[in-house]
């Protein structure tokens, strides 16, 4: 692992990138089997996504996922979505994560999303709220803002100050990220300690991830599957006359928290990390980009079976350490 600062152009605050090298048997092994099996069907997805493809089995098989040994876990009631509160073992300090899955916005959930979830926040020292929010085509992208946002409000109603609160998601739940912390600050709510986003998807416009050589390389994600899921999404913000959802890379970023983004060097949302990433530094926000050699989209979820995996998850457990500070409770 390297470890350098990079200033991508003239700002006020540059990007602080961080390159770990290695590629574990595991990590090959994983990325050879996604190319052959998630990679082709999410082509065929592309090819008709009007067809009534069962989304839903994605979070019915996360219930064998079980959490980390020792994690207490209680159903919660947000005004339009359910959520899962997760205590993980051990002594806790005064913080807590506000956890947003991935899945393209399509799939995915607290049972999908719990084994991954309960070790960020084992790692973290924090109880976190993980939310299953609103997804498209039944709902546009805003809904699942909101329900975010309703999130934040459940954590601060339970006394959480925001300056020990992290928002956090990986995907489709990076772009709510980032959205929801600049949807809090619009709506002048106390601003979260820091963001922290794994592969986040940051753009809504495929142009910038096809144009990158990072389209040719992804384990996962093939070209026809970013325009389809883009196109989807417009047409299901759209109905009613509403306006398309924007992207955080479009955002006014400067009054943002500092950021944690993870990405594999060759994913296809890579591409989206480093935009991000720019962005931020332009606006003067702090950013640590962490970019992981050839691996696969949101590896994080593998830790137990990969060294990256794990590896990576104890670096976020330390971002957020470090953010909202405080000792555990005794």
């Amino acid at each position: 692992m390297s470890t350098a600062t990079h200033d991508f152009c003239p700002a006020p605050y540059p990007v602080t990138r961080r390159e770990f090298s290695g590629n574990s048997p595991q990590s090959v092994a994983l990325a050879h089997t996604l190319r052959r099996t998630v990679r082709p069907f999410l082509d065929s997805w592309a090819r008709y996504p009007g067809l009534p493809w069962p989304t839903g089995i994605v979070d019915v098989f996360g219930h064998s996922l079980g959490p980390v040994r020792g994690t207490q876990r209680r159903p919660i009631r947000l005004p339009h979505c359910r959520a899962e509160w997760i205590r993980p073992p051990g002594d806790l300090a005064d913080r807590a994560i506000l956890y947003l899955h991935g899945g393209a916005f399509l799939c995915g959930g607290v049972n999908s999303h719990r084994q991954m979830v309960s070790r960020i926040a084992a790692a973290s020292q924090a109880a976190t709220l993980n939310v299953a929010y609103r997804m498209i085509p039944q709902n546009p992208i805003r809904a699942a803002v909101e329900d975010g946002v309703d999130g934040y409000r459940w954590l601060l109603s339970q006394g959480y100050a925001a300056d020990r609160i992290v928002i956090a998601g990986d995907s489709a739940g990076g772009f709510l990220t980032f959205m929801v912390t600049l949807e809090v600050l619009r709506q002048g709510l106390p601003c979260p300690a820091a963001d922290v986003a794994l592969s986040p998807l940051t753009d809504l416009d495929p142009a910038h991830k096809l144009a990158h050589p990072n389209a040719d390389l992804c384990a996962v994600f093939p070209k026809r599957a970013v325009g389809a899921l883009s196109t989807l999404i417009e047409r299901t913000d759209t109905k009613g006359g509403h306006e398309p959802s924007s992207s955080p890379v479009d955002g006014i970023l400067a009054p943002m928290p500092p950021a944690l983004i993870q990405t594999g060097s060759q994913e296809m949302v890579y591409a989206d990390a480093e935009l991000l990433s720019e962005r931020l530094s332009q606006a003067g926000v702090p950013c640590e980009l962490q970019v992981w050699e050839r691996q696969v989209h949101v590896f994080q979820a593998a830790a137990g079976l990969l060294p990256e995996g794990t590896r990576a998850i104890r670096e976020i457990g330390r971002f957020i350490r470090s953010v909202t500070g405080h000792a555990p409770r005794n």
